[in-house]
C-alpha cells in the first residue's frame, strides 16, 4: 500500500463527504494505492454514523471510534498503530488542508528521501489577534527550544515515512511536537512544504486560546523529555550535588567559625547561615532522590492504555 490517510476528528458530520470524495479523487487520479483512516475522537454528532456509510460503499476506509473524547495525541497514536501504508499522512477532518497537496508530500517522502515533512500555512486564514499572533510567537518558542527549524508545528497536514510513526510514542497533548519526537528518535531528515490553507468552510473550531498556553507548558516538557527523559538523574542529581554542596559550604564556614575563629560568639542556631545551609543541603538531598526514583521509573516503566476503543471498521491489523 502507498498511502495511508489519517484523519483525527471531532463533531466534523458536515465536512466528511465531501472531504472523502476529494482524497478519493486526488487518489485515484494519482494511482495511489491508498487507506483512509478516520479516528473518531468521541464525536457527540452523526460523524460515526457517516462513517460507517462510506466504509461500507468504499472498502479502502476504515474507522476507529473512541469511546470518549481523548484527546488529537492519542487519535493519531491509535491511527499510526494501525496504518499500513508505506507513506502515512495526517490531515484535519475540516477541509482547511487541501488533498492536493498529498502527491507532492508523498513524492518528498519515497524520491528524495525525508523522514517527515511538515506542511506550512505561510498564508492562513484565520484571525490575526486569535491565533496568527500567538501561533507565530510559539512556533518561534519551539524553533529555539528544539532545534528544529520549521515555521509551523501546529499544521495538521504532515507526511512521514512509515517507520517514523511506527517507532515514536505520542501522548498526552504531544502532537504538535511530532517532529521534535521524531527527531529525538533518530530520524534527522526533516523539511517543511508551503501548503495551501483554506478557510474553515463547516462548523467552528475546537481550539481556544488555551492551546498555546498547553504549548508551551508541552514545550517545557518536550525539552526536558528529550534531554533528560532516558537520564533524569543528570538533571536532578547535578543540581541536588549543587544545592547540597552549597548548604554544605555554608555549614563547614559555621563550624570552623564558632571553633576557630568566634567560639563565645553568637549561636550558631541564631545565625541566618544555618537555616541557609540546613535549606540547601534538604533541597538537594531531595533533588538527588528524585534524580534516583526518577531512573527507576524509567527503568520499570510500561506502556499504559492511553484510550478506549468502541468501534472498528475495515482494521484488520494491531
Amino acid at each position: 500500500m502507498n498511502i495511508s490517510i489519517i484523519i483525527p476528528l471531532l463533531n466534523e458530520e458536515e465536512s466528511l463527504t465531501e472531504l472523502h470524495d476529494w482524497i478519493v479523487r486526488v487518489m485515484q487520479s494519482n494511482h495511489f494505492l491508498y487507506e483512509i483512516l478516520f479516528i473518531d475522537d468521541g464525536s457527540t454528532d452523526g460523524s460515526w454514523n457517516l462513517i460507517t456509510k462510506l466504509g461500507k460503499s468504499n472498502p479502502n476506509v476504515k474507522g476507529i471510534r473512541f469511546l470518549k473524547n481523548f484527546g488529537k495525541s492519542q487519535a493519531l497514536h491509535a491511527g499510526f498503530k494501525a496504518a499500513q501504508g508505506d507513506v502515512v499522512i495526517t490531515m484535519d477532518a475540516d477541509l482547511q488542508d487541501n488533498p492536493e497537496e498529498i502527491p507532492e508530500l508523498y513524492q518528498m517522502i519515497k524520491q528524495e528521501g525525508f523522514d517527515l515533512v511538515s506542511g506550512w500555512k505561510k498564508k492562513r486564514y484565520d484571525s490575526i489577534l486569535s491565533k496568527n499572533l500567538p501561533s507565530k510567537l510559539f512556533n518561534w518558542a519551539a524553533r529555539k527550544t528544539s532545534g528544529v527549524r520549521l515555521h509551523d508545528f501546529n499544521c495538521g497536514l504532515k507526511a512521514y515515512r512509515k517507520e517514523v510513526v511506527k517507532t515514536i510514542e505520542v501522548s498526552g497533548e504531544m502532537h504538535r511536537y511530532i517532529p521534535v519526537l521524531a527527531k529525538s528518535a533518530g530520524f534527522h531528515k526533516i523539511d517543511e512544504k508551503v501548503v495551501q490553507h483554506q478557510a474553515r468552510k463547516y462548523g467552528k473550531t475546537k481550539f481556544g486560546m488555551d492551546r498555546f498556553i498547553n504549548g508551551f507548558l508541552d514545550l517545557i516538557t518536550i525539552w526536558f523529555v528529550s534531554k533528560f527523559g532516558k537520564r533524569p538523574m543528570h538533571l536532578f542529581g547535578a543540581l541536588g550535588v549543587l544545592m547540597f554542596t552549597i548548604g554544605f559550604g555554608f555549614a563547614l564556614y559555621l563550624g570552623i567559625d564558632k571553633v576557630f575563629i568566634n567560639p563565645f560568639g553568637r549561636l550558631i542556631t541564631e545565625r541566618p547561615q544555618f537555616y541557609i545551609a540546613l535549606t540547601a543541603m534538604l533541597i538537594g538531598t531531595q533533588l538527588f532522590l528524585a534524580g534516583f526514583l526518577g531512573e527507576i521509573m524509567v527503568r520499570s516503566r510500561k506502556n499504559e492504555t492511553r484510550y478506549n476503543i468502541t468501534e472498528e471498521i475495515n482494521i484488520t491489523e494491531k
